[in-house]
């Protein structure tokens, strides 16, 4: 994030969104013999009703105050979501900041408490989702959602949590998405940068992900994952904010098959391979890293 991109986010993000546009979605004849990927800037100019100097200029980072009705229009043209739109319309009205000193990530006593008392998979994460702590039945879900793992790391990096996702494709590009609007303006940030440099080395697939600028929340939902033990599991997950940590719970319909294969893994996870009943620690003074 210390390259040509922190400097001109807003024209970054404009270019990247555009490629992705083809000309039959904003209604374009194909045409033949196009240099670029998606539209072209005089397309996109066109389109919203401004000049293709001016858009230029905004891609160039030459004007970084355009009007909210020029925003709305590029939104339009560029077919943003909500989501989308706001990041946009953020990334236009930010403006130079002295660096902010950031508190560690802490993980308050009672959530602690509240962990060891769930008898579901639950964990907490940071805002890198850094896994902070977690309950016995996130280690039986996955070894990967213990503390100190990185969770988006482990998902690039990692062969079996591959295998685990149903689908590893949609995942990944969900939790790329989500890390850029959880980032926001905090592009200098040492644990962002930390890990979008790692990342950036060291899987293609977070720098293809990366170049495409989503940007997507990562709350509820419902994910389908490939345990070694008890099989296919279909878990909902929910999100919530606790003081400065995310707390993240997954669990199953109730009466279904994978609350079944839950409660199996819960009673695995007591007795251990060695049909002995056993505890494992579920906090680390820091996350790792590397």
């Amino acid at each position: 994030m210390k390259d040509a991109e922190s400097g001109n986010r807003l024209g970054s993000y404009l270019r990247a969104r555009r490629e992705l546009v083809s000309p039959a979605q904003a209604g374009l004849p194909p045409g033949g013999n196009r240099r670029v990927p998606g539209l072209r800037r005089e397309e996109v100019a066109l389109l919203a009703g401004i000049s293709p100097d001016y858009y230029l200029r905004l891609e160039r980072g030459r004007d970084k105050n355009p009007s909210p009705q020029v925003l709305a229009s590029l939104a339009r043209v560029l077919q943003l979501d909500e989501t989308e739109r706001a990041y946009l319309l953020g990334l236009a009205a930010a403006r130079p900041r002295a660096p902010r000193r950031k508190r560690p990530e802490h993980v308050p006593a009672r959530v602690h408490e509240l962990l060891a008392h769930l008898q579901i998979p639950a964990f907490v994460e940071g805002r890198a989702f850094d896994v902070l702590a977690s309950n016995s039945m996130a280690a039986a879900l996955s070894p990967r959602l213990r503390p100190g793992h990185n969770r988006l790391r482990s998902l690039l990096l990692d062969p079996e949590e591959r295998a685990f996702q149903q689908d590893w494709t949609q995942a990944t590009a969900d939790f790329v998405a989500a890390l850029r609007t959880t980032i926001g303006d905090d592009t200098d940030d040492p644990r962002f940068v930390e890990l979008v440099g790692e990342l950036a080395l060291s899987s293609s697939r977070f720098r293809t992900l990366w170049a495409r600028h989503d940007v997507r929340g990562l709350d509820g939902g419902t994910t389908t994952v490939h345990h070694p033990a008890v099989g296919e599991l279909r878990l909902h997950r929910d999100k919530l904010p606790v003081d400065d940590v995310i707390l993240v719970l997954y669990y199953p319909d109730k009466d279904s098959d994978s609350d079944e294969k839950l409660r199996l893994l819960a009673a695995l996870a007591h007795t251990g391979p060695t049909g002995t009943a056993h505890d494992e620690p579920t906090d680390s003074p820091r996350p790792r890293t590397t």
